[in-house]
């Protein structure tokens, strides 16, 4: 069962700053393409970026470009997502999930519990 824990979410103000983390659950390694999602209330998930399993390749939603970053430690087995610059519209739930290719972006396995992101003004 493939599914991630995530971590790092809280409560902050626009403008600044948290840092998010996914590991698989259980002891399992994954090397595939990570992707992170959100979800706000009554909207579906969302792509926000992706990260090859190399870590060379990087995707971003044009929402985000310039102000997340993506990255992973294989030798930690986590993926991690640097969010600055936060707005109100980036409030949600964040997950990340094994994806099928960088290009597609197909969430693989089950969805854990995320992370939730507030953005309060």
């Amino acid at each position: 069962q493939l599914m991630f824990v995530e971590s790092g979410g809280g409560l902050v103000q626009p403008g600044e700053s948290l840092r998010l983390s996914c590991v698989p659950s259980g002891s399992t390694r994954d090397n595939r393409a990570v992707a992170w999602f959100r979800q706000a209330p009554g909207r579906e998930h969302e792509g926000v970026a992706c990260i090859s399993s190399n870590e060379k390749e990087t995707w971003y939603a044009e929402f985000v470009k310039g102000r997340f970053t993506i990255s992973r430690d294989n030798a930690k087995n986590t993926v991690y997502l640097q969010m600055n610059s936060l707005e109100p519209e980036d409030s949600g739930v964040y997950y990340c999930s094994a994806v099928d290719s960088l290009t597609s972006r197909t969430p693989l396995g089950y969805w854990g519990r995320g992370a939730l992101v507030t953005v309060y003004s």
